[in-house]
């Protein structure tokens, strides 16, 4: 399922953050936004995910066009979101987090599936939202997006502040679900590990994209780096 994004303009509070924006993510493809804080990475993201409504272009997954609906209706037509800070509830356990998102299809996601992709997480099934480090937060969030049974999955900040050990477990996943056939678009830091996963990167810088390419691309471009990645 391609999502295809066609000049999109996008910002809060009345600014245009994100200007003119276009790109597309084939089914089965990992594509990564990246670029300096400020450069409009999470807006995009908030805007595909529907909690902003873009000021021009559209939004389609697939032939369908999302650019107006809200985000529990994108949420239905295939669209998972986990964002920054995984916002989980301090009083829910894991099992119930899982099944409260469960949304039943033939074939899809369940509690079980989750926590086999997601093993850390089936030793606290028990535990509530605040007994959870940072990273089993993170884990949470993810398998609770994939209780909705997306068709794209949207990563923001996927291993930010977490421990090397968790960002690892997390990065296999998403090698995992890649492997299934599961379209992802991921905004995080870790330059190896996105070069290593992803298929395409796209640098944003002021709202635009700058740069875009391959990994091995992107791994060889030590301009690029330099000057949008502070690397």
């Amino acid at each position: 399922m391609m999502l295809c994004l066609d000049q999109i303009s996008a910002g809060r509070g009345g600014g245009t953050v994100v200007h003119g924006l276009s790109l597309t993510v084939p089914a089965g493809t990992v594509h990564t936004v990246v670029g300096h804080n400020g450069a409009g990475k999470s807006t995009l993201l908030d805007t595909v995910a529907g909690l902003i409504r873009p000021g021009a272009g559209r939004i389609l997954l697939g032939d369908r066009d999302l650019t107006r609906l809200p985000a529990h209706r994108r949420s239905r037509c295939g669209v998972g979101y986990v964002p920054q800070g995984a916002r989980v509830f301090a009083s829910l356990t894991v099992a119930e987090h899982l099944a409260i998102a469960h949304r039943r299809v033939p074939g899809g996601w369940t509690p079980a599936r989750v926590l086999e992709l997601l093993p850390r997480l089936a030793q606290r099934r028990g535990h509530r939202g605040a007994q959870l480090s940072g990273g089993e937060r993170q884990m949470l969030a993810i398998g609770r997006a994939l209780m909705t049974n997306p068709r794209m999955l949207i990563l923001d900040e996927a291993t930010e502040g977490l421990a090397p050990l968790v960002c690892i477990e997390i990065y296999r996943a998403i090698e995992s679900l890649k492997a299934s056939g599961l379209s992802i678009l991921v905004i995080d830091k870790d330059l190896k590990a996105l070069t290593r996963i992803a298929d395409r990167h796209y640098v944003l810088e002021k709202g635009r994209v700058v740069w875009s390419g391959v990994s091995h691309e992107l791994a060889a471009n030590r301009d690029v780096q330099h000057r949008y990645l502070g690397v």
